[in-house]
């Protein structure tokens, strides 16, 4: 798992850190930078998440896939990698998002079949 997040970061310009981390919010691999606290990304990210998936079924919009978080100083995206696990990219403030995307998706993929 954690040759696959590093290989997400070292392998994008704009993708600063990555983790994956289970539904309910434990830490299973980081290649975070060292300001991140790795647990409570990954707390922060299953409360998000959760309420996500809560938002997604109350606008009847299917079963959650991903979560943007857009800030100045760059984005937060998570993606579900298998029905337990997601995975958490920090990226630049100017990454192209569809490169992104793109990046992370075959990352939770890799991910999935290594679970």
């Amino acid at each position: 798992m954690a040759a696959v997040l590093r290989e997400l970061v070292e392998s994008s310009e704009v993708i600063e850190g990555s983790a994956l981390i289970s539904s309910d919010g434990l830490a299973l691999a980081s290649m975070l930078p060292a300001q991140f606290d790795t647990d409570r990304v990954a707390a922060m990210s299953a409360a998000m998440l959760a309420l996500g998936g809560q938002a997604s079924a109350e606008l009847s919009r299917g079963t959650l896939d991903q979560v943007l978080i857009k800030g100045s100083g760059g984005h937060v995206l998570l993606t579900r990698a298998s029905p337990t696990t997601v995975l958490v990219v920090v990226t630049r403030p100017d990454a192209q998002l569809g490169t992104t995307f793109l990046d992370v998706r075959r990352g939770a993929e890799a991910l999935a079949r290594a679970v």
